[in-house]
């Protein structure tokens, strides 16, 4: 348990800090690779919940795909490689305050439903978790009730790869 314990910590100061130099960063190819830190790290998060399938997805589609896809885009666009100040605005303090009131109103709605419910011990094996949320039943889900937003999800990424390469031409 303990383990779990300083393996989540890790993966979350590593998931906030690279959260926020990917929002603070002037350079766009190094907001992309921030990116990449933050939901690989969130994939390995979903490893210490026992929901491999979910890890295995969250690494092939959101980093194997949307990052290069993203990096795509920035090359083909020719967009500005080192540094840029046109990626800053003044509205930086206006999104601070909006963050911290979403704080606000995430927190209190959380305490609010759940109040002082405490979490049950996992007290059965990893191999029930598995059977009950596991691979096949996440699939199953996928391909039978989520079968049309997953396809909306592969014709949008396909319409930005195309949108990219449209932007990207020479007339």
């Amino acid at each position: 348990m303990l383990e779990e314990n300083i393996a989540f910590g890790v993966l979350a100061a590593a998931s906030t800090v690279a959260a926020l130099r990917l929002v603070t960063t002037k350079n766009v190819v190094h907001a992309a690779l921030y990116l990449v830190v933050v939901l690989s790290s969130v994939g390995a998060l979903y490893v210490l919940l026992f929901a491999e399938f979910v890890a295995v997805a969250q690494i092939l589609v959101y980093v194997g795909a949307v990052v290069v896809l993203f990096l795509f885009g920035v090359m083909l666009t020719r967009a500005q490689i080192g540094r840029s100040n046109d990626l800053d605005n003044d509205q930086r303090w206006i999104g601070g305050v909006v963050a911290l009131m979403l704080l606000g109103v995430l927190t209190f709605a959380l305490v609010d439903y759940y109040e002082d419910e405490k979490l049950p011990e996992l007290s059965e094996s990893s191999a029930q978790i598995t059977a009950e949320r596991g691979t096949r039943a996440v699939g199953d889900s996928i391909f039978s009730d989520f079968i049309v937003p997953f396809e909306a999800v592969s014709v949008l990424l396909l319409a930005a790869l195309v949108g990219a390469i449209v932007l990207a031409r020479r007339d």
